[in-house]
């Protein structure tokens, strides 16, 4: 029997990063499966890009009002999937319908809302804390996306349920090491990046440190004065220190903050980078270094972290928050040589280890062992 198998998509926004990339490209993987009958819910008016993706039934359901979605969550959601006739559901980020009466499976990405409340909005952390501590004790299965969130979950809430590390994959298609003809120039010329400069993907919000990484360049940037810093990603929560880094940095006219960066020029930002830096704090997965090692970019990224548990050996790893490491590893990436070379094939090869379809392919055995899960 092939397993019928909603996936909730109502809280992906339209330009996605992090879980919302993480849904989108499971949804992609799992809809090219013969052996998982995959619906997508989303929201109302927000079918059209989901149907785009091969073998993927649709529903449009929820409000695009957040208020409204969580609600319908509870109250709607498990009517819903009953008329579906759904024989699991997958809740990819945290929270779950707790009335339905079906075998689920619950995505937890971090535990930085009990970690680091500091880092979040604080009607967020009481929110995602109580969504985290009922799916520890309801879900049939808990899935994390790197050994790291796995281990914290198990010490800091026990949960009754199997955990399983499931690890994203890399889209092998865009993320590559080398552009076709002048492709690549092209994109950054589009959205006015110029060599050499060090590169930054990713939502500007606290955990990402972004502060220190604008004072490592800081004091690259003397030596370097061709050098520039490109800051790619929306503004998240906290954005402001940011903002106050670079005006207070001595090179601060030469850090240029994109925003929002296309799909189709990331590759080319990450590719054609001297360096490129993810000196976040913590992250469930952190999967912007790997597209960076996919890229064949040379990388430094934070140790003790999730990025080092799956960049291995191709990254240079510093410790977090230290600015003078960050800028040191800075420096001698833009140096370039035999080391950095040898990084950057490293990374290639580390990266291709990493696919959607593999990733895909595990969620589709946890939905089937489940299946043989009692309901709690």
């Amino acid at each position: 029997m092939t397993p019928k198998v909603s996936l909730d998509a109502t809280a992906i926004p339209a330009r996605p990063a992090g879980g919302g990339r993480y849904v989108l490209e499971l949804a992609r993987a799992l809809g090219q499966r013969d052996d998982v009958d995959l619906t997508v819910v989303a929201r109302r008016g927000d079918g059209a890009r989901w149907r785009t993706l091969p073998g993927v039934n649709v529903v449009e359901q929820a409000s695009s009002s957040r208020p409204m979605r969580l609600a319908w969550e509870q109250l709607g959601l498990p009517g819903l999937l009953g008329r579906l006739g759904v024989d699991v559901h997958h809740a990819p980020h945290y929270t779950m319908p707790r009335r339905a009466r079906l075998p689920q499976v619950v995505t937890v990405h971090d535990l930085t809302f009990f970690d680091h409340p500091e880092w979040h909005e604080g009607v967020k952390v009481r929110f995602f804390r109580h969504a985290t501590r009922i799916a520890a004790k309801r879900a049939h299965a808990l899935v994390c996306v790197s050994a790291l969130t796995a281990a914290r979950l198990q010490d800091l809430l026990a949960p009754a349920a199997p955990v399983v590390v499931i690890t994203h994959g890399v889209d092998h298609t865009r993320f590559r090491p080398a552009g076709e003809g002048n492709a690549d120039a092209e994109a950054l010329a589009a959205i006015g990046v110029r060599a050499p400069y060090v590169a930054f993907v990713g939502t500007l919000e606290p955990r990402k440190d972004v502060p220190t990484l604008v004072g490592a360049f800081d004091r690259v940037a003397d030596a370097r004065p061709d050098l520039t810093l490109v800051l790619g990603g929306i503004d998240g929560w906290g954005a402001k220190a940011v903002a106050e880094a670079i005006a207070d940095a001595r090179h601060g006219d030469r850090v240029a903050r994109l925003g929002y960066v296309a799909d189709d020029a990331v590759p080319a930002l990450l590719r054609s980078a001297a360096a490129v830096a993810y000196p976040s704090l913590d992250e469930g997965f952190g999967l912007p270094a790997l597209e960076a090692l996919a890229c064949g970019a040379p990388l430094v990224t934070t140790e003790g972290t999730a990025m080092a548990e799956v960049t291995g050996d191709a990254a240079v790893l510093v410790a977090p928050g230290d600015t003078a490491a960050l800028a040191d590893a800075l420096d001698s990436l833009v140096e370039g040589g035999s080391d950095v070379d040898r990084r950057r094939q490293r990374g290639v090869a580390v990266a291709a280890s990493y696919t959607w379809e593999a990733s895909a392919a595990a969620h589709a055995d946890v939905y089937r062992s489940v299946l043989m899960s009692p309901l709690r």
